[in-house]
């Protein structure tokens, strides 16, 4: 656990076990300790590097400016504190945008790029329902109601069959010690929608896996398909049964598989 001062920010990263490095970043309203489920097993076999993006957990201030680009910019500015020339990256989601923002600006700096659940722009069905989300914080809404209401975005059918891990989910979320704020949300998810770079990924030269869930409705395997596609050295992985949150649900078929791509 330690800070890196980039400027004004304070950045909190996590390194976890030896070998090739492995940055992990996160997504929308997601810190560090969203990896939880799948670190154990990934440090067995790689540094694995974990960082609180700007505007979660316990990087700050909070209210700093905010895009994918200064947010792929942190990413590097960790790569150079640690000393390292090139990692692989794995983003999910929002982290996908800043992972292919990595790999597009700074291409000597990813050897291998793993994007799960994302895409290379935010639809705007996606940009109208994460700015109604912002604007039900913003409300005051009920803070139980307003994770029912993302969680039924981000997890699969299964998951709300077992009643109990739901509630235990959505306590552990409003009980979080290191909450983002409203204003920090709102930021991201601006970030999000100002993000597109569809017509940068023919020049992708990392490595790539795109791995995607078969009930993601954020974003659904034709839109995962479409980065295989256009990312010239892209392989693509399906998840059965998997929502958005593939790691959290599906922690031992998503780690296997992230395995057998960077072996």
């Amino acid at each position: 656990m330690a800070l890196l001062r980039i400027g004004d920010l304070k950045l909190y990263f996590e390194v976890h076990g030896n070998g090739d490095p492995l940055l992990l970043i996160a997504g929308l309203a997601s810190d560090s300790q969203s990896w939880q489920p799948i670190i154990g097993e990934l440090s067995r076999h790689y540094r694995v590097i974990v960082l609180d993006n700007r505007g979660v957990g316990r990087t700050s201030p909070s209210d700093v400016d905010m895009s994918i680009r200064l947010m792929s910019d942190d990413c590097i500015a960790l790569m150079n504190h640690l000393g390292l020339t090139s990692v692989s990256i794995l983003g999910h989601s929002m982290g996908g945008f800043v992972a292919l923002d990595c790999a597009v600006r700074y291409p000597d700096y990813v050897d291998n790029l793993i994007l799960a659940a994302t895409s290379s722009a935010n639809s705007q069905r996606n940009n109208a329902l994460f700015s109604d989300w912002a604007s039900y914080l913003e409300s005051g809404m009920n803070q139980k109601l307003w994770f029912r209401n993302v969680f039924y975005w981000l997890f699969s059918r299964c998951f709300f069959e077992n009643e109990k891990i739901l509630n235990e989910a959505i306590r552990f979320s409003i009980e979080y010690p290191y909450p983002q704020s409203k204003e920090a949300f709102k930021k991201q998810v601006q970030a999000i929608a100002e993000f597109n770079c569809l017509q940068d990924l023919s020049n992708i030269t990392s490595k790539t896996l795109v791995i995607c869930g078969q009930e993601d409705l954020l974003f659904p395997p034709e839109e995962s398909l479409v980065l295989s596609e256009k990312i010239p050295d892209s392989g693509f992985s399906f998840i059965e049964k998997a929502a958005h949150s593939i790691h959290f649900e599906y922690p031992q078929a998503f780690v296997k598989i992230i395995l057998d791509f960077l072996s």
